[in-house]
């Protein structure tokens, strides 16, 4: 075991960034290393940041400032999607010593070995050019599920976003290397992998494959009982994707689909590749071929230009969708973004405004959706986290079970009946 020798890892954003921190952590194990937790005093901080939004960018910040001053000695290392938009930014906060842009990750054991003591930051390249590596990663170990990064980058051009310039452009590993990270998380005893990355459905773009072949490999694999697709924009979610998650036994009843907006003059502006009538085709395909499906929307608004009528026009619009769930996010204006010149800027207390209201829909939403398992039996796989004397699981369809903590139902699947909900939308179940 090293000297100074305590790693903790600070994780913000997507369920990518904490698939790439797990990796690291095993990293940085490997090397003789002691992962302690992140409330936890620690001789080095490494946090992986997001930077999709402004109060993102904060977060992290605030995360810094925290632990210069709890751990003035502690080595405190940056990386992912803000450090590699705004490194000198970031270098520029007393305490920092390490910054490093995510075509480095795969580096961050070596560079943080090179650091003998606290010094003026180090900035490790962040150029855009240079995100033209692969860094695999899977979560492992802390999880009943295993999140798995099957690609990475965008080849998109939406008008608000940074994530082309933090990630870079489409890329990823093949399936066969793929399949063996799945076999290694199989015998590990993990029952349940959630697929992540940038654009999934985009899958393929550096080895001549499809997402459709992806997800065919995957279903063949044995020892994995559970899969489910992160988040897939509703252009790449094609009727054969479709058709085969409702006919396979192992992909869940369960997609995450961004629409960002729910009028077609935002959605143009936005630049996003569908309408609203494609996306309501979409869901009602989606519906049709599985009746039980929980789905998830993201939604932005007050994006620069959308009016009051828009915004009741998005909101009438998400009411007929009748998901499971709504994401909400007021816009948040990037830098470098062409919507950035955009005019009709939208006031901080009616993006707040609108996003409440969008709040409370996707409670009755939730809430609608769960109702109707009330009395129905479901299958729940548990998970290790364990309050008040309570344990809680997942049904195929995502719905959140609670029920007297037995360890011996850790990490397996049970027949549940689902006996009422709870006003904060948790389902009490009774094991059958």
């Amino acid at each position: 075991m090293r000297d100074n020798n305590r790693v903790a890892f600070h994780t913000l954003g997507c369920k990518l960034n904490f698939s790439e921190s797990s990796s690291l952590a095993l990293q940085f194990e490997k090397e003789g290393f002691e992962r302690c937790s992140d409330r936890d005093s620690a001789d080095i901080h490494i946090i992986n940041t997001c930077s999709v939004t402004d109060n993102s960018d904060k977060k992290c910040r605030n995360i810094i400032r925290k632990l210069a001053k709890r751990d003035p000695e502690s080595l405190i290392i940056v990386t992912g999607c803000y450090a590699q938009l705004k490194a000198e930014e970031i270098a520029a906060i007393e305490g920092v010593d390490l910054v490093i842009g995510n075509n480095y990750k795969g580096d961050i054991v070596r560079l943080t070995t090179e650091l003998v003591a606290k010094s003026r930051a180090k900035i490790v390249s962040c150029e855009l050019s240079k995100l033209t590596s692969f860094f695999a990663a899977c979560s492992s170990g802390d999880r009943t599920r295993s999140f798995l990064k099957v690609q990475d980058g965008c080849n998109y051009e939406c008008t608000y976003c940074t994530i082309p310039m933090a990630r870079g452009r489409s890329r990823n590993i093949s399936i066969s290397e793929i399949i063996l990270q799945v076999e290694e998380i199989a015998a590990k005893g993990t029952k349940e992998i959630v697929l992540t990355g940038v654009n999934i459905g985009d899958f393929g773009r550096t080895t001549s494959e499809t997402f459709i072949d992806l997800i065919k490999a995957l279903d063949k694999v044995e020892g994995i009982e559970r899969y489910r697709i992160s988040s897939i924009e509703p252009n790449l979610l094609t009727d054969e994707v479709v058709d085969f998650c409702a006919a396979s036994n192992k992909f869940m009843p369960h997609f995450h689909i961004p629409l960002q907006a729910g009028s077609d003059k935002t959605l143009a502006r936005m630049r996003r590749r569908y309408t609203t009538s494609k996306f309501r085709e979409k869901i009602e395909l989606v519906k049709s071929r599985i009746p039980d499906v929980f789905i998830g929307i993201d939604v932005i608004v007050g994006f620069s230009g959308e009016s009051e009528s828009d915004f009741e026009e998005c909101y009438n619009f998400l009411k007929e969708m009748d998901p499971a769930f709504l994401h909400v996010f007021p816009y948040s204006m990037r830098a470098n973004t062409p919507a950035v010149d955009f005019e009709g800027v939208v006031s901080s207390a009616d993006k707040d405004l609108r996003a409440k209201r969008l709040g409370e829909l996707s409670s009755t939403l939730n809430r609608n959706f769960y109702n109707r398992y009330v009395g129905a039996t479901v299958k729940v796989l548990f998970e290790s986290s364990r309050k008040g004397g309570k344990m809680f699981g997942h049904t195929e369809n995502y719905i959140v079970v609670e029920v007297p903590y037995k360890r011996e139902l850790l990490k397996t699947i049970v027949d549940v009946r689902i006996a009422e909900i709870t006003d904060d939308g948790i389902a009490i179940g009774e094991i059958v």
